[in-house]
């Protein structure tokens, strides 16, 4: 069902500054640093495979959420549900529409199905702030 993990998004209290020590600090490259819809999302690579890592203003909570992406997400969810798996927020990133699934622990886990591959070309070395 999951075919790779893609993503990992993290919840920032000031995505500026976290950029900023990422990338002087750490040396991590700069893949695109984003401002919409109120709120702001910075992806940067510490090293050239996956995953990212994606700094989210808006995501809340402490825990960093692990994203799959998934061929087909209606199929996973169905047979998530079949496994009796409860599953929390729906989402869209820019990459395609996904969901996130409820965990008994604090551990958090999303799918996603690729439906705009040409995102990642299109954020390519976007610089918002």
């Amino acid at each position: 069902m999951f075919d790779q993990l893609d993503f990992v998004y993290l919840p920032s209290r000031d995505v500026a500054a976290d950029l900023k020590h990422f990338t002087r600090g750490l040396g991590a490259e700069l893949v695109f640093a984003i401002e919409a819809f109120g709120t702001r999302v910075a992806m940067v690579r510490l090293t050239p495979d996956p995953p990212p890592l994606l700094f989210a203003g808006h995501l809340h909570g402490d825990q960093p959420v692990l994203v799959y992406r998934v061929g087909n997400l209606d199929r996973a969810v169905a047979e998530l549900s079949d496994r009796h798996v409860d599953l929390g927020l729906r989402f869209e990133i820019p990459h395609g529409r996904g969901a996130e699934i409820t965990n008994p622990g604090p551990q958090r886990v999303a799918l996603y199905e690729r439906t705009r591959p040409e995102a990642d070309r299109r954020l390519a070395g976007r610089r918002d702030f």
